[in-house]
């Protein structure tokens, strides 16, 4: 093993290799480099509450896997310590959306990401924004 950083790539396919829930949604991962990460997934039937729309947890969920993917690409490990979403726009099953974790500030402990999550179409139905704790753990992958 060297002693070298490992890449982007390296560390989120570690944690993916691990992460049954982000396997569970169906993620794609569509492009990865330090502090920036872009996911797909398709929103399926069994994602839907009883208005027959996305539950909020699952654009959520998926915003958040964005935001652990991209927090962890230095190759340093981070949490969350804080996370919020505001829901612009209902998801029915069938819906393909992404999501785009950009980093915005990054300090030694704490580092802020953005989360865009659109629609295929690039219409925007959630915005994301999550605050990660960032160990001195480094991946070893």
């Amino acid at each position: 093993m060297s002693n070298s950083k490992p890449t982007p790539t390296a560390i989120i396919d570690a944690m993916m290799n691990k992460d049954y829930f982000s396997q569970w949604l169906g993620i794609e991962r569509l492009e990865e480099r330090d502090g920036f990460c872009k996911l797909q997934m398709m929103v399926r039937r069994e994602m839907c509450n009883g208005f027959e729309i996305a539950h909020g947890g699952i654009s959520y969920s998926f915003a958040d896997s964005a935001l652990a993917f991209a927090s962890n690409s230095h190759g340093r490990q981070a949490v969350s310590i804080e996370t919020s979403i505001s829901h612009i726009k209902p998801l029915k099953a069938g819906d393909i959306i992404t999501a785009t974790a950009e980093e915005k500030s990054r300090s030694n402990k704490i580092a802020i990401y953005d989360v865009r999550v659109e629609k295929e179409n690039g219409e925007l139905v959630a915005l994301f924004k999550g605050t990660v704790f960032r160990k001195e753990t480094e991946w070893n992958v």
